[in-house]
């Protein structure tokens, strides 16, 4: 059982060598605005069928740029989801709560001019933590239907150096921070379906339980992800496809129950 999980771990530790070179090699691409997923079809009938034509608002993480989602923006794109919307934050924001005041101001921008009531939401890491932030906080449940969150800190996050604590969003994504505390406040009639993912081998989130999404208010799915680690979230095909399913799913009976997912 031990040789299996060091079997395991080395994997995904190879694997996220290799996720890593691919960030450093496609990051300069996410500074410059973002444009339509590569080989996304016009809006049209397909994008009706999915999700009934909902945006998708995808948030990266700390020190991240859109280009992490450059494979799930073209996985979307096949499903039918094509507005797709790619937004970045500054690295250099001092408060994760204006980056959600800032969020709410941008989601209100793409239902305007998408004529759309509602948006879905992924964020991934950091970025999970702003949306939710912006749904449970900031009134932003009357505007997304679905939030996918990948490897969040929802409880708070112990990785990192002491050094890494001089950054305001880092100390706000440890555990016991005023942030984290707003969020365990009581949120009834909270309207958003919540689907968190949560990996295993997650080197990042330390527990690796704290991205986890337990609130006794919110409507809440927890999917737990085998054989990958933190960086591999937004990038691999598994993980991609239950994204979609999330995003097409519905109903309190499917939110309610806890799952679970295998990429080894």
């Amino acid at each position: 059982m031990e040789l299996a999980r060091i079997t395991a771990l080395l994997k995904a530790t190879t694997l996220e060598a290799a996720v890593l070179t691919g960030r450093l090699v496609l990051y300069p691409s996410g500074l410059v605005s973002g444009r339509p997923a590569p080989g996304a079809p016009p809006d049209g009938p397909a994008a009706a069928v999915a999700g009934g034509g909902r945006p998708v608002v995808l948030l990266h993480g700390f020190v991240d740029n859109r280009s992490v989602f450059l494979l799930l923006r073209r996985a979307l794109a096949r499903h039918g989801r094509t507005r797709v919307e790619c937004l970045d934050y500054s690295p250099f924001t001092g408060d994760l709560r204006t980056a959600a005041e800032e969020l709410g101001r941008r989601i209100d921008g793409i239902r305007e001019r998408t004529g759309r009531a509602e948006v879905d939401v992924v964020g991934h890491s950091l970025g999970g933590l702003i949306a939710r932030y912006y749904v449970q906080r900031l009134g932003g449940d009357v505007r997304v239907r679905t939030l996918v969150t990948l490897g969040t800190p929802h409880a708070g996050t112990t990785a990192g150096t002491p050094l890494a604590d001089a950054h305001p969003l880092v100390r706000q994504m440890r555990p016991g921070s005023e942030v984290l505390r707003e969020l365990a406040a009581p949120a009834p009639g909270c309207r958003t379906r919540f689907v968190s993912f949560w990996s295993d081998l997650d080197r990042i989130m330390v527990p690796v339980e704290t991205a986890r999404l337990d609130h006794p208010d919110l409507l809440v799915h927890n999917v737990r992800v085998s054989g990958i680690g933190h960086l591999a979230l937004p990038v691999h095909p598994t993980v991609a496809a239950g994204i979609l399913e999330a995003l097409d799913a519905g109903g309190a009976e499917e939110a309610a129950d806890e799952g679970a997912v295998s990429v080894a």
